[in-house]
C-alpha cells in the first residue's frame, strides 16, 4: 500500500472542512427557497440525492426545478481514494506512487427563469494529496450582457468579493479577478462565459487556517450578493424575445462545462457522481 503523507495542517482541518460546506450548503439552500417561495404561485422546494462513490466517500445532490429558479443545484461531496496514474500526473502533489487523495467541497449553478436575473456559479473546495490546498470562486453571467442592468449587478457581485478578499490580502482581489477573467473564457468563441468574479486554486500561503477562513468568506459573499440581485430583479418583466435570447445565451454555458471546466474533469476521472457533476447544465437551451 502506498504511504499517505498528508500534511498534518491541512489533515486535522479536514473534518472543519467538511462540516463547513454542508452547513454553507443548507443555508444557501434555505435562503434560494425563501426567495422561490416569495415570487412563485407554487414554490419548489429543494430534493436531496445522496450518493455513494465505491471507492470511498459520497456526497449530496440538491436541486430545485421552480418557477424563480428554473434549475438551482447546490451539492456537497467528500471523497477520498487513489487518482488514476494518468490522471495523478497532473495533479499537484500527487503522482510517482502518491495517487492518494482526499477531497472536499461545494458547488452550485443557479438557472434563473426571467433572463433579467443572471445565471450564478459558485464553488469552493479543500483537496488534500501530498500538499493540501484550497480553491473555488464565484462568477456571474448576465443573460442580457451590455445592458445597465447587467453592468450594476455585476458590479455589486464584484464589490461582495472585493471586500471579502481585501479582508484577507489586498492582492488577492486583482489576482483572483484576472485569474477568473481568464479561466472562464471560451476561446472558440473569443469571448468571457460572463461578468467574472473571483477564481482561485492551490491556495496555501502557509498558515492553512488563513486559508480556510478566506474560503469561508467566498461562501459568505455568494450569500451577500446573490440573493440581492435576485430580490432586485425577480419583479421585472421579460419578452419572448428576451427569453430566446436567454436560451441562447445559455448555450455558451454548456459549451464551457463540457469543453474546459476543472471540476467537471476532476469529477468524471474520480469516479464522482455523474448526474450531480452535470447537475450545473440548464434545463433548457438552444444554439441559433
Amino acid at each position: 500500500m502506498d504511504k499517505i503523507l498528508n500534511p498534518p495542517a491541512h489533515e486535522a482541518l479536514k473534518p472543519a472542512a467538511a462540516a463547513w460546506f454542508a452547513s454553507l450548503r443548507d443555508r444557501i439552500c434555505a435562503e434560494l427557497e425563501a426567495l422561490e417561495a416569495q415570487a412563485a404561485v407554487q414554490p419548489a422546494r429543494f430534493e436531496r440525492t445522496a450518493w455513494e462513490r465505491p471507492d470511498g466517500g459520497g456526497g449530496v445532490m440538491n436541486v430545485l426545478r421552480g418557477e424563480l429558479f428554473e434549475k438551482a443545484g447546490v451539492n456537497i461531496s467528500v471523497v477520498n481514494g487513489k487518482f488514476s496514474a494518468d490522471f495523478a500526473q497532473q495533479m499537484h502533489g500527487a503522482g510517482h506512487g502518491a495517487e492518494h487523495f482526499w477531497a472536499a467541497g461545494i458547488s452550485l449553478v443557479v438557472h434563473p427563469r426571467s433572463p433579467k436575473i443572471p445565471t450564478v456559479h459558485m464553488n469552493t473546495r479543500m483537496i488534500v494529496t501530498t500538499k493540501g490546498w484550497f480553491g473555488g470562486g464565484g462568477d456571474l453571467t448576465p443573460l442580457q450582457p451590455g445592458t445597465p442592468q447587467a453592468a450594476e449587478d455585476a458590479a455589486f457581485f464584484h464589490a461582495a468579493y472585493k471586500a471579502a478578499c481585501d479582508r484577507h490580502d489586498p492582492n488577492y482581489y486583482p489576482r483572483f479577478k484576472k485569474w477568473c477573467d481568464e479561466y472562464f473564457f471560451l476561446p472558440h468563441r473569443g469571448e468571457p462565459r460572463g461578468a467574472g468574479g473571483i477564481f482561485y486554486d492551490y491556495l496555501e500561503s502557509g498558515d492553512p487556517e488563513a486559508d480556510f477562513a478566506f474560503t469561508r468568506d467566498v461562501g459568505e459573499a455568494f450569500l451577500a450578493a446573490y440573493p440581492a440581485i435576485v430580490r432586485r430583479r425577480m419583479g421585472e418583466s421579460f419578452t419572448p424575445e428576451e427569453r430566446e435570447a436567454q436560451l441562447i445565451r445559455r448555450g455558451r454555458y454548456v459549451e464551457f462545462n463540457l469543453l474546459y471546466d476543472r471540476g467537471t474533469t476532476f469529477g468524471l476521472k474520480t469516479g464522482g457522481n455523474t448526474e450531480a457533476i452535470l447537475m450545473s447544465m440548464p434545463p433548457e437551451v438552444k444554439w441559433p
